[in-house]
């Protein structure tokens, strides 16, 4: 699935990446060395250090800790890391006359809550006060959307690439928020499952971000887009099929209705990832029209693959890690909201 090897026509490029270490960033830099790139990163050197070791490492810090980068010249810059509106602005002005493109890692957590599909063009969050650098579930989106604007300020929107991806997920994801179904599948027994096997979700491998965002700065594409797997082509269904299928568990799924889990607060807090009420405030955000994206080369590996590496990588991990899963029901919740359905379905 991973594409053959390539650089581009003008030879291999010196890549900056404002992070690098996290969960998108290795992906990202593995893929640009393995295509023949140099790859530089800057961070606080705080996190999995043991990574690369022989990539040049510029210390510092986004919060006007910038220093290190001054004097420096690369040929793109790839921005996945940036949260907070001033420090991305402060980036871009510093990087925009030592960088012919700007690449911004975004989220599609930056659109207004629409009942219709969301495409590029559609509204996007707003907030109050534009100074507040606190993000929070509400200040996030559009803290993100205002990141998205400074950048492509500072660098003129022919040098700027946004990518707006979904639910990131794949071997190394720290959220948990998809690994959770095929994990939990493989622990057995009666499982909630919510809405029906139609339900609309949407993910993107980080793999296949990866190499799009490595396509994207090989080609100097301009632009906004939203990445995703396609619209209407992956449902709860499906995921559910792809865990009982890379896990052999003995699992009995237990559809639970749609209005039950809204009655109930079973998904409050996140405890039902990836999923969303097919009739609720955000049901758009299981409607992500991605085709700009395939159009400019993104392509999606096959559901599977990701379900099959994501329990494989799962599997590496020590104990610590896997004691305690970081989005989903715990086995408490969830045996008390099977408990309460069952009673109801009676």
């Amino acid at each position: 699935m991973e594409p053959e090897a390539t650089v581009t026509a003008a030879g291999p490029m010196s890549i900056l990446i404002l992070g690098g270490t996290g969960f998108i960033g290795p992906h990202m830099v593995r893929e640009a060395l393995r295509r023949g790139h140099e790859v530089s990163l800057f961070n606080r050197g705080r996190t999995n250090n043991e990574l690369f070791p022989d990539l040049k490492l510029f210390k510092g810090d986004r919060n006007n800790g910038l220093q290190s980068l001054e004097g420096g010249k690369w040929d793109v810059v790839v921005d996945n890391s940036g949260y907070v509106p001033r420090q991305v602005e402060d980036s871009a002005r510093l990087l925009s006359s030592v960088v012919s493109h700007y690449l911004y890692v975004s989220t599609i957590s930056v659109y207004a809550i629409s009942p219709a599909t969301i495409t590029e063009e559609s509204p996007l969050a707003t907030m109050e006060d534009e100074t507040v650098e606190e993000v929070t579930g509400e200040t996030y989106g559009p803290m993100k959307a205002l990141c998205e604007q400074r950048a492509t300020a500072e660098l003129g929107a022919e040098r700027t690439t946004i990518l707006r991806p979904t639910y990131i997920c794949g071997p190394g994801d720290r959220t948990d928020r998809y690994t959770y179904w095929p994990v939990r599948t493989m622990r057995g027994g009666e499982m909630l499952w919510p809405g029906t096997p139609e339900d609309n979700i949407q993910i993107i491998d980080v793999r296949d971000f990866a190499n799009f965002t490595l396509d994207c700065l090989e080609q100097k594409i301009p632009g906004i887009f939203n990445t995703a797997t396609p619209k209407s082509s992956f449902k709860m269904g499906d995921l559910l099929q792809d865990s009982l299928a890379v896990t052999d568990a003995d699992m009995t799924p237990v559809w639970v209705d749609k209005d039950f889990i809204s009655e109930h607060e079973v998904a409050e807090g996140g405890g039902l990832p990836i999923w969303e009420h097919p009739d609720g405030e955000y049901a758009a955000l299981s409607l992500v029209d991605g085709s700009r994206a395939v159009a400019a080369g993104l392509r999606n590996r096959p559901t599977r693959e990701t379900a099959r590496d994501t329990v494989t990588w799962w599997k590496t991990l020590p104990a610590d890690r896997t004691d305690k899963l970081r989005a989903g029901l715990s086995a408490n919740k969830e045996a008390e909201f099977l408990r309460l359905w069952h009673e109801q379905s009676a």
